[in-house]
């Protein structure tokens, strides 16, 4: 006898006649929820919004602010993968697991570098309501170990609640050459007529909507959106540059003072506050040498038109609302994941990438490619002077804990469910209370458990109170903060923050104390007339944490590249051709490492073999191994303006062909490579500067070329024409030594 069912209501006789049917009745939306779109930017500062303060044309942000909630007092964290975690979670970034970056991550719980269960996104928790939830764009909450195309899965997008995700997992995006993925695989870009990231992002965010209204519109859907706008490298087409032209030859200091009015008059500031001093570092714009302000007025100009640029994206997305008659009924939640960049240096860059990691760059190099900036042969970032106007009237910036890092804009527009439009909320908030606004707007109870998982408490509080009281007091009382070993705390009014010097005694570090409900900027610091105070937060500040699993502080930066990589290491690497890209990310960590590449594959003689054997990174820093012309090539992109290469004769004949492409690390930064036929040296070629791999803006290929070549002498793909290809990428012990050892007998052998 079959097990009954106990959940089937119907009737089951021995054939249809005999039987009723019964159908579950389907689960039912709360009454009246809205569509929910969240508009994350990234690396945009305070001011940097017109409704804000500034200068820069954003008339749909603007118009979303004017029919809607513009908030002064919202923050965030101090860098993007934890403040993401917050939005989508409602918990704090180090208690769901996200305390830095993800490529960053440490072996601690703060630290995972990925979501934890615990910790239920809101596409999770809306699941159970009937939401459908897509993901477009930046995604940078995840371990990237878990980037190939075996996974795991589970901490990639549609495993956490999202039904579609078309996007890039880290930041850097390059907005004309992007390394994408559609859901959980590694797709290839293909380059097309006026072909722009933003815009890519915004037509598949349509595309999901759209399909969505189509296919069920008696269900509320929610729209994630993850802009690489603004983060370096600023590029945007051209046209929206020339529109900016010339309008940034007053420099920094006289338009932040001008945004630093405009804020007045919109009441963005309360009316007592300073503009803060500039930031150590920033030189007074009239002391900079002309060539240096030359090449700045370009960099801030190509970041003003690539603010405008993803504002005319933003209309489009709710262009499309407000046509397919969905605006009204849409809460649009539009942030900024943290405060301007400082990553430019004092006098930005062209290659911004190569700058900070191992290579000046001077003016002179800058000012020769000035033409280049925003196109797709820069990867520019402006200057900390630019970035400290961004963040307009704060000190610091990203990666800190004052105000000019963790102080964001927040625009939220509902028609139907925010009657007030216009007008400015300052309540103290912060982005993990955002989530559980969204929970009580739609009556709906975040669970205690998740597919097994007893769940962590919401940590925020909802901000559903603002909508309708101006003046009501926040319903927050305390908010920790921690980035790179900065901390901070706000607590009922006062806030205690510390700017820790890195590699210093963390007990060292003196703490700072502001009342920023008469300071808004920081300008004041009340720590030695108020010790007693200092003394309470620093105690709170130590139990939140303790809570949270703030602990250990850790000051490193990229040197904690390396940690997980060693947690995991691979030396072996076996490719073929028609393989997915492997990102970034997940590909062969070569910094100070020798290593082999050993290809072989088949010919025929009347059609020798040509075509790309392997390729790792772009036009910006790379290797690539290919044949052209009956000739073995290897080449060292050390940067776009030092390139090495080798060439050798390969064999015509038919049959197979074993090249190999063996370097020797000779020292730090430097080494030789060595090019060979089977156990026959063809060539060599010193290399005697290296790059590290967190400089490589593309990932490996195999058998073809990615979208932006690391060699000019050829057109991508390059796919490789010869059979049977097989590459083995293989690096050496950590041994040195005895990998030189090895190197020198297999030359022998020859």
């Amino acid at each position: 006898m079959a097990e009954h069912d106990a959940s089937f209501l119907g009737k089951i006789g021995s054939t249809w006649r005999q039987s009723t049917p019964w159908w579950p009745a389907p689960a039912a939306a709360p009454p009246n929820a809205p569509h929910i779109v969240f508009i994350v930017l990234d690396d945009v500062g305070f001011s940097d919004i017109g409704c804000y303060g500034s200068e820069i044309a954003t008339p749909h942000m603007d118009a979303l602010a004017a029919g809607g909630l513009r908030y002064t007092n919202f923050h965030v964290t101090a860098m993007c993968s934890p403040t993401r975690a917050c939005l989508l979670t409602g918990r704090n970034a180090h208690a769901a697991g996200m305390g830095i970056i993800s490529e960053w991550a440490g072996g601690y719980p703060g630290y995972r570098g990925k979501l934890s269960r615990a910790a239920a996104t809101i596409p999770e928790v809306l699941a159970a309501h009937t939401y459908a939830s897509y993901a477009v764009g930046k995604w940078h909450l995840m371990n990237t170990d878990e980037y190939g195309a075996a996974g795991p899965h589970d901490g990639w997008p549609l495993g956490r609640g999202f039904s579609r995700w078309y996007g890039f997992h880290g930041a850097l995006a390059d907005q004309w050459n992007p390394e994408l993925f559609q859901d959980n695989r590694a797709i290839e870009h293909h380059k097309t007529h006026n072909y722009h990231l933003s815009t890519d992002l915004v037509d598949h965010a349509i595309g999901d909507m759209r399909d969505h209204l189509t296919s069920a519109p008696q269900r509320p859907f929610f729209q994630y959106l993850a802009f690489g706008a603004c983060h370096w490298p600023h590029h945007v087409p051209r046209e929206y540059i020339d529109r900016y032209r010339g309008k940034y030859s007053q420099g920094w200091d006289a338009i932040r003072a001008q945004r630093f009015v405009r804020q007045q008059a919109l009441g963005i500031v309360p009316p007592r506050t300073q503009l803060a001093p500039r930031n150590p570092g920033v030189l007074a714009w009239d002391q900079l040498d002309p060539d240096v302000r030359q090449v700045n007025e370009r960099l801030q100009e190509t970041y003003a038109a690539f603010m405008e640029h993803t504002d005319a994206q933003i209309g489009r997305l709710v262009g499309f609302l407000r046509d397919a008659g969905q605006l009204d009924n849409t809460l649009i939640v539009l942030i900024s994941d943290n405060g301007a960049s400082p990553e430019g240096g004092a006098t930005g860059a062209i290659n911004a990438r190569r700058n900070l990691v191992y290579e000046k760059e001077t003016t002179a190099q800058a000012l020769a490619r000035v033409e280049k900036i925003g196109g797709d042969k820069a990867f520019n970032h402006y200057a900390t002077g630019w970035a400290q106007v961004s963040n307009t009237p704060l000190k610091w910036y990203k990666r800190g804990n004052h105000g000019g890092g963790i102080r964001a804009p927040l625009i939220m527009h509902w028609p139907r469910g925010i009657p007030t439009g216009g007008q400015i909320r300052s309540q103290f908030h912060h982005v993990i209370d955002i989530a559980p606004t969204l929970y009580q707007l739609l009556g709906v109870t975040a669970p205690t458990q998740h597919q097994g998982v007893q769940q962590l408490p919401i940590h925020g509080v909802s901000m559903a109170y603002t909508f309708k009281h101006a003046d009501a007091p926040t319903s927050k009382n305390t908010q920790i903060f921690e980035m790179l070993g900065d901390r901070a705390i706000w607590h009922d009014g006062w806030k205690a923050v510390v700017r820790h010097p890195k590699g210093q005694d963390f007990d060292n570090d003196r703490w700072e104390l502001y009342h920023l409900a008469a300071d808004f900027s920081e300008c004041n610091d009340l720590a030695a007339q108020h010790p007693d105070t200092v003394g309470r937060l620093q105690q709170l500040w130590t139990s939140q944490a303790q809570h949270h699993h703030v602990l250990p502080l850790d000051d490193r930066e990229t040197e904690r590249l390396a940690d997980r990589p060693k947690a995991a290491a691979r030396m072996r690497y076996e490719l073929s051709p028609g393989m997915s890209r492997i990102d970034r990310h997940a590909s062969p960590d070569i910094t100070d490492c020798s290593y082999r590449i050993d290809a072989q594959f088949t010919q025929d003689a009347a059609a020798p073999a040509q075509g790309v054997i392997l390729s790792y990174g772009s036009w910006f820093g790379g290797i690539v191994l290919y044949v052209k012309d009956g000739k073995l090539h290897f080449e060292y992109l050390y940067s776009d303006c030092l390139r090495h290469t080798l060439s050798a004769e390969l064999p015509s004949t038919a049959g197979l062909v074993q090249v190999s492409l063996q370097f020797e690390n000779t020292g730090k930064h430097q080494g030789v490579a060595r090019l060979l036929l089977g156990n026959k040296l063809l060539a060599s070629v010193d290399v005697p500067r290296t790059w590290t791999v967190n400089v490589l803006t593309c990932g490996m290929h195999c058998g073809r070329e990615g979208p932006a070549p690391v060699s000019d002498s050829y057109e991508a793909p390059f796919a490789f024409t010869g059979g049977d290809l097989r590459v083995v990428f293989e690096l050496s012990s950590p041994d040195q030594a005895s990998a030189q050892r090895a190197f020198k007998a297999a030359l022998k052998e020859q």
